[in-house]
């Protein structure tokens, strides 16, 4: 499928993103909340790829069926730099960087670096996961009290 055929089918909530993203001067397409991922994802519109480390998914959990390429690997998250080499590998078979795709990380901040990046290599539809998995840190240094993934109760599993 084209760019401009897909951009004429995105469903109503990425093309509002879109709009937010173009009204911001976003580089990339935009930002979704975490319900709407996964609408997308469960309706086949969208792939979502966890760009968070193999640590990460593996110690504090991931969503079922989730494509991985990790932005950043170790505990000290140094930068992977064959990240967008991996993601359109990752996702050759889905269309590339034609395909829409939404990435998520533990808190909605190293996939903006992501999609910025994954935008600057020629990824058409590429879209952050607001709150990310995990959510943001509270005044009592946890988190997921407020928002994110698992906060809204959406499908996670844990290895």
């Amino acid at each position: 499928m084209s760019a401009e055929a897909l951009e004429i089918a995105l469903p109503e909530a990425l093309e509002a993103a879109r709009a937010d993203a173009a009204a911001q001067g976003l580089s990339y397409a935009g930002g979704v909340r975490p319900a709407v991922a996964w609408a997308l994802v469960q309706s086949g519109q969208a792939v979502l790829v966890d760009v968070r480390s193999a640590e990460e998914r593996k110690f504090v959990g991931h969503v079922p069926g989730s494509q991985h390429v990790a932005w950043a690997t170790g505990t000290a998250l140094t930068r992977n730099p064959r990240f967008v080499r991996e993601l359109e590998a990752k996702l050759a078979k889905d269309g590339g960087k034609d395909a829409v795709v939404l990435l998520l990380c533990r808190s909605g901040k190293r996939s903006v670096l992501a999609a910025e990046a994954a935008a600057a290599a020629g990824f058409h539809h590429v879209f952050n996961v607001l709150e990310g998995f995990e959510g943001e840190i509270d005044e009592l240094q946890h988190r997921g009290g407020g928002d994110g993934w698992r906060f809204h109760q959406l499908p996670w599993v844990q290895d």
